[in-house]
């Protein structure tokens, strides 16, 4: 689902005019963000388990929902796994929304969770400030459904805010602007045509995602302005209130800020692609986006063979700066605010590999390909006058360079010059040395 495409309702010759800006070079050149979805949903912790050798048939998708930040829908749905298993743990008569009282947040140091998101490589940090459920994680006068009045009795908005500042990230904010089923009464989606269906678009509700939105830039003056799934259709024409007012008034505060693709209007920042490979490289700034595992919000159900791998993250990394994009990495903490141990691991093999190999990432820009059809699997990125050749499988031993670099100078990392030799065929191919043959990417250097 490419929400770019999503720029409705057609307004004619009403259509309002929108910001100018576009994709800033702070976050072209960052790279590497990571989201944190945490809310309600982080209490049951729960999702029926998706990955290998599991078919859901496409009328169950909803019921079966892979994702647990949509828990608050999912149990709605009578006879769902979920709706059976909330029936048994917490009892007929135990809505969603009483959860808010169960959530205490009791171990959440933002300074210490945050520094594990930089250490793990992150340029950028995106917290829910309001997921599809509708509870607002930072103390917001437009509700009292909000975690400082309920549940944990803390701005966690706040505190993810300050700690990031401090820790030399940028700072981003998630914000469902269509979806919030706390001030809705319409019933639970089940398709992806209910998706856009069940939502309101009355000037009331935008006025209120608007007011919303407006306290988190006044508050907080995000870098990143992170909107999900379309905005209330009565707030996108002229009005002071609208999607292009807003916008204009968030760039005024913050110049450089960034917008991503999913306002449901003809304004976009980097476009989304959401648990999407992307075949190759992309003219327009993207931002490839999905959870370690099977879910945004944390799944307890999931175990290691639902959850990306170090270096299969490492790898999904290289692949989608070689083409032009962003990755924003999920993880989705337990309810008492801890990264589960599974994330962890792997975020921690991600942050050794960049420590070591972070200057052919962060800063560089796509070449003149993104890889080779033929060969042994690389990828490509370059910064300055030298180009970067990442070997996907080094336990193959060698890499081939391409006909542009071979006359170049070809180093590893270390800065050891490599030992490059014409085969037979023509080709220059470099042997990749025995103690990378295990890494997960192996990446040489070339200067043209």
């Amino acid at each position: 689902m490419n929400f770019e495409t999503r720029t409705g309702p057609d307004l004619g010759t009403a259509t309002p005019e929108y910001p100018g800006n576009g994709v800033p070079e702070w976050y072209r050149d960052a790279k590497l963000g990571f989201f944190v979805h945490w809310g309600l949903y982080s209490v049951p912790a729960w999702a029926v388990q998706h990955g290998k050798g599991v078919h859901i048939p496409t009328e169950d998708a909803y019921a079966w929902h892979q994702y647990a930040e949509w828990y608050g829908n999912t149990v709605r749905i009578a006879g769902s796994p979920t709706w059976e298993r909330h029936q048994r743990l917490y009892g007929p008569g135990t809505s969603y929304e009483d959860l808010a009282d169960r959530w205490t947040a009791d171990a959440f140091d933002a300074d210490a969770f945050v520094g594990e998101l930089v250490d793990a490589g992150a340029r950028y940090v995106v917290p829910t400030t309001k997921h599809h459920e509708g509870f607002c994680l930072w103390d917001t006068a437009t509700t009292r459904f909000n975690a400082a009045a309920r549940g944990p009795r803390r701005d966690l908005i706040s505190e993810f805010h300050d700690a990031t500042r401090r820790a030399g990230a940028r700072f981003g904010v998630y914000y469902s602007g269509a979806l919030d089923w706390h001030v809705s009464d319409f019933p639970p989606i089940e398709s992806d045509t209910d998706l856009f269906r069940h939502r309101r678009n009355d000037a009331h509700f935008a006025r209120y995602s608007a007011a919303q939105l407006e306290e988190l830039v006044e508050r907080f003056s995000p870098d990143l302005l992170w909107n999900d799934i379309d905005w209330p259709d009565g707030g996108k024409g002229a009005e002071e209130f609208g999607v292009a007012a807003l916008l204009a008034r968030y760039f005024d505060a913050v110049p450089d800020g960034v917008v991503n693709d999913r306002w449901g209007v003809p304004y976009h920042g980097f476009l989304t692609r959401e648990y999407t490979n992307v075949d190759e490289s992309q003219a327009h700034p993207w931002e490839s986006t999905r959870g370690l595992g099977y879910s945004f919000g944390y799944n307890s159900a999931e175990d290691a063979s639902q959850t990306l791998s170090g270096p299969d993250l490492i790898r999904m990394l290289v692949d989608v700066v070689s083409k032009n994009g962003n990755l924003l990495i999920n993880v989705g903490p337990d309810a008492s605010g801890r990264i589960p141990e599974l994330q962890r691991n792997t975020m921690r093999e991600l942050g050794a590999w960049l420590h070591a190999h972070g200057t052919t990432i962060y800063g560089t820009r796509p070449w003149l390909r993104h890889g080779e059809a033929h060969g042994e699997p690389r990828r490509y990125t370059q910064s300055g006058g030298d180009v970067h050749v990442h070997a996907l499988d080094p336990s193959l031993g060698r890499i081939t360079l391409p006909a542009e670099l071979e006359h170049g100078r070809a180093r590893w990392s270390d800065g050891s010059d490599a030992e490059a030799m014409r085969t037979v065929d023509g080709t220059v191919t470099v042997r990749i040395p025995d103690a990378l043959g295990s890494a997960a990417v192996a990446t040489l250097t070339v200067t043209p």
